[in-house]
């Protein structure tokens, strides 16, 4: 089991700050302890800010520049959430560019709570069926995806795996989909 991922380079999309510190960290353990090697990926170089709800939480220093790397070198990508995070990341040509990359190659995207709206931004919700933070509700549905309230959503409908959950009280469901998902899609 601990070598589910192994090979594998998982990204991490996240904004300079703004993102919901557990649900980076813990989604980013189980990549490590699954053998699989993940990246932080944001809009600038140097460290990001994370938050426990609207409290400044820890940082955590910036692998890659999104305008500098393309989906291609890796495997599948997880979007955390936060409110802030996909808000100043859907307002960036350069990320939208990035995620769609993923769809447009067929691999796997993880996104939890509020990150669906950065797939709403790439336009890849259509006729697919996912959950978040109860909020995105309405964006999913007028984006033409299907929404449902669910701890975890796996939906295979389109050209890659998508998997979506709610919030933080999701995330062992959300990883334990993860990893599987990521696992499968690499056979």
């Amino acid at each position: 089991m601990a070598n589910e991922l192994s090979g594998q380079k998982i990204a991490f999309l996240v904004a300079p700050e703004g993102v919901e510190q557990v649900e980076l960290t813990e989604p980013w353990e189980a990549v490590k302890k699954a053998g699989g090697t993940p990246s932080l990926v944001s809009l600038e170089s140097g460290q990001i800010q994370a938050f426990n709800h609207l409290d400044k939480a820890d940082q955590f220093p910036v692998d890659k520049v999104v305008a500098e790397v393309p989906s291609a070198d890796f495997d599948a990508l997880v979007l955390p959430g936060g409110v802030a995070n996909p808000d100043n990341l859907r307002m960036n040509d350069e990320a939208v560019k990035f995620i769609s990359g993923f769809f447009t190659e067929g691999k796997p995207v993880a996104a939890i709570c509020h990150a669906p709206w950065t797939l709403i931004e790439a336009g890849v919700v259509s006729n697919r069926t996912l959950t978040s933070w109860p909020s995105l509700r309405t964006d999913i549905t007028n984006a033409g995806g299907q929404w449902t309230d669910e701890e975890v959503v796996v939906d295979n409908a389109g050209s890659n795996t998508l998997i979506t959950s709610r919030k933080p009280d999701d995330l062992p469901a959300f990883c334990e989909a993860l990893i599987r998902e990521f696992a499968a899609d690499n056979r």
